[in-house]
């Protein structure tokens, strides 16, 4: 009986707009590897982390999901279920033309820049920033950074919860802003609160009147309209500098901004002398953000842990000369991960009396937070 691999006549065959929806659909795939392979991994991973001379991590919104706050690209994260709001399905079987989305605003972003970049600047699920706290992830971060094995951080967070673990601002780079930083229009002056400094009303005002032409919401005297994000970053609050009084907005980079220069200047400066880069939470799809991970010294030794495939994978697996594997590719929770790595870094008595601490600390984050 012949055994040979022939085409069932009933498979059916996908047109190309089906393929895209294929693809469109595989973007918010989320896969986890064995529990075996994040602890070999780990081990690696703890050893290139001890070894490197300049580490950087680049955190993404999967680094602060334990912490209480949405995601950007999981199967439920916020732009993947806009995404499927706004793609024109219909259309796939009624036209030839190039797969596209509805129009939801007048004016379009940049070509290069997706939604997520105005990362956590709203509350996911009704959870108040004030109630997030800093995840092990951020913990061991910081306590990398502590221990000298970090030297710097790159985030698209806009939570606070880097800072919160204790992450000074001239370690971190928070390019898309931090919802508890404001600034003064006129000095520059910038503010750290324990409190959510944006001003959601103004902006829910300029929103309603783009999307339906009319608002029952009355207009604040301090709203004033940005021209890039058409939002308001004004907070309401005046610089408390002496002789200033300048207005005040808040850091966040709204879908449209622009990055600030010296932020990313700063991130930019580390992750060139960057010999080992971990991409942590992060599907690395909003430029210019993401364009960072490929600065670093060749060549690139990169360190992803995430959900969700990246376009920098197989960067992660390619071979040094001697043979051996440059970097490391997980799939799964950035917390499994790390508790992992951390047993490899610390000894044993070092890990418990670090990890029995949380409690302590967690007082010391209500603290800091209104």
């Amino acid at each position: 009986m012949s055994r040979s691999r022939t085409k069932k006549k009933d498979t059916p065959n996908m047109s190309q707009q089906e393929k895209v929806l294929v693809k469109e659909a595989a973007k918010s795939f989320e896969q986890f590897d064995s529990f075996q392979h994040v602890c070999r991994e780990a081990k690696r991973v703890a050893k290139m982390i001890t070894s490197s001379k300049h580490c950087v991590a680049f955190t993404g919104a999967g680094i602060s999901t334990s912490a209480g706050i949405g995601d950007y690209r999981g199967k439920s994260g916020k732009w993947t279920e806009m995404d499927q709001n706004l793609l024109d399905v219909d259309s796939l079987f009624d036209t030839d033309e190039p797969l596209t989305k509805k129009r939801k605003t007048k004016t379009e972003a940049p070509i290069n820049q997706e939604p997520e970049a105005e990362e956590e600047s709203e509350e996911e699920d009704g959870v108040p920033y004030e109630s997030l706290r800093p995840t092990y992830t951020h913990e061991a971060l910081y306590k990398l950074l502590q221990d000298g094995h970090l030297k710097y951080i790159i985030s698209q967070n806009g939570d606070g919860l880097h800072g919160l673990s204790g992450v000074p601002q001239e370690a971190i780079s928070e390019l898309h802003g931090n919802v508890f930083i404001e600034k003064c229009t006129l000095c520059g002056k910038r503010y750290e609160r324990d409190f959510y400094v944006m001003d959601d009303i103004s902006s829910q005002y300029f929103e309603e009147l783009e999307d339906f032409g009319k608002t029952d919401i009355r207009k604040p005297k301090h709203a004033v309209k940005c021209e890039r994000c058409e939002l308001c970053h004004r907070t309401g609050r005046k610089c408390e500098k002496k002789g200033c009084r300048g207005p005040l907005e808040d850091s966040i980079i709204n879908f449209g901004d622009l990055l600030e220069d010296e932020i990313n200047d700063r991130g930019g400066d580390h992750a060139s002398q960057c010999d080992l880069m971990l991409c942590l939470g992060t599907t690395l799809r909003v430029t210019p953000a993401s364009d960072l991970v490929e600065l670093g010294k060749h060549p690139l030794k990169l360190v992803i842990c995430n959900r969700q495939e990246t376009y920098m994978d197989s960067t992660c697996t390619k071979k040094a000369k001697d043979g051996q594997q440059l970097g490391s590719r997980v799939f799964g929770d950035c917390d499994v991960f790390f508790r992992e790595i951390m047993k490899h870094i610390l000894d044993p008595e070092e890990l418990k009396e670090w990890e029995d601490g949380r409690a302590n600390r967690m007082k010391n984050y209500d603290k800091h937070r209104s």
